[in-house]
């Protein structure tokens, strides 16, 4: 599955300088407001080491990491959703992703122009959530009017649904976003097919400099959890990235940093979205697949192909540690490591599966 984040923010925050830092895809990043107008869209390897001790056991012709795609989208204003700043144009491409990631400026630089000439993270961050909320507003209203005309018809199905619109819209009119809200399982999927921008899950990245402390989210501390907010200094991954990749591994030493802000953009996002990573390998091809958490067999064989799902007979699983203990499939085989599972099995981070289909 390839999961789609957009990255978005007021303009001149670092959008378009964080999108060429994370996928070495050179969109054009200048000093004026709307410099980015169609979407930037870039298609990154997600990096996991287990993948390359997983082929230096199987030694396949081919190594398919997993991917993530970013999409560079143009800087929202006050007003975007009557259309300010193309605005209409702009909120339908955060439709179109998975997940958001807002950049927020907390870097002094009179070289880089301020749309509000001021940097106020937590000023900044409100003035894009109301956008999106009164987005979403203008949605809810919609389906809720054709809702209350159906149901005047005796649309049983539209009389449920009001429910659910009502409880939406009411939240939204107190500035909280769709996600916020609890749903069952079947209200989720009508939410889903909302398309609401204030459902989709969210992070921040707090584009920092070196005066900012890294352990300190400055004015957003208060305003969000802290699990969806990471601070990173986008000009220097920006210097990072245009390393060779020995130099990369260098110079993230020498900064003590631990990993690139890519691995950690990654990261939060596979959190933020519940996604874990399963594998297959053989003589081929040794590959990663995303799935969601808590994802079965017949789902996880979905996701390499659809004829997998239909057909599911069983899967053979073996854990990743006991793969790489055991040296290879035959003897993880003989060591009793490899199991069969049915349709019920829950996919697990780092199984290594062999399905069985009709």
């Amino acid at each position: 599955m390839a999961l789609s984040i957009g990255i978005i923010g007021l303009p001149n925050v670092g959008k378009s300088t964080l999108f060429n830092a994370l996928t070495l895809k050179k969109a054009e990043a200048s000093n004026y407001p709307f410099c980015t107008i169609e979407p930037n869209v870039g298609v990154v390897k997600v990096p996991d080491e287990r993948l390359g001790q997983i082929a230096a056991i199987s030694k396949p012709k081919k190594i398919i990491p997993t991917v993530i795609e970013f999409v560079d989208i143009a800087g929202l204003v006050k007003g975007a959703h009557k259309g300010e700043g193309l605005g209409n144009q702009f909120l339908h491409n955060i439709r179109e992703c998975d997940a958001v990631c807002e950049v927020i400026r907390d870097f002094k630089d009179l070289n880089i122009t301020h749309v509000h000439n001021k940097i106020d993270p937590g000023y900044d961050r409100d003035i894009i959530s109301l956008e999106l909320i009164m987005a979403d507003l203008e949605t809810i209203e919609k389906r809720h009017a054709k809702a209350v005309k159906e149901a005047r018809g005796g649309n049983k199905e539209a009389v449920n649904l009001l429910n659910l619109f009502e409880r939406i819209k009411a939240g939204l009119e107190k500035e909280i976003p769709a996600r916020a809200l609890e749903y069952t399982d079947e209200e989720n999927k009508t939410v889903k097919g909302l398309s609401l921008l204030t459902a989709k899950p969210i992070l921040y990245v707090l584009n920092v400099d070196d005066s900012c402390s890294d352990n300190i989210k400055t004015s957003l501390k208060s305003e969000v959890k802290s699990n969806e907010v990471i601070n990173l200094n986008i000009k220097q991954e920006q210097e990072i990235a245009e390393l060779s990749e020995e130099e990369q591994k260098e110079y993230i030493k020498e900064l003590g940093i631990g990993q690139s802000g890519l691995d950690k953009l990654i990261e939060f996002s596979y959190t933020l979205l519940g996604l874990i990573t399963f594998f297959t390998t053989g003589p081929d091809e040794t590959r990663a697949w995303t799935i969601r958490n808590g994802a079965k067999a017949p789902q996880a064989a979905g996701v390499i192909h659809t004829d997998f799902e239909k057909g599911f007979i069983r899967v053979e699983v073996i854990k990743f540690e006991k793969f790489i203990e055991s040296g290879s499939e035959s003897a993880a085989r003989e060591k009793g490591f490899i199991r069969a599972e049915g349709k019920e099995y829950i996919v697990k981070d780092g199984d290594i599966c062999n399905f069985l289909f009709n």
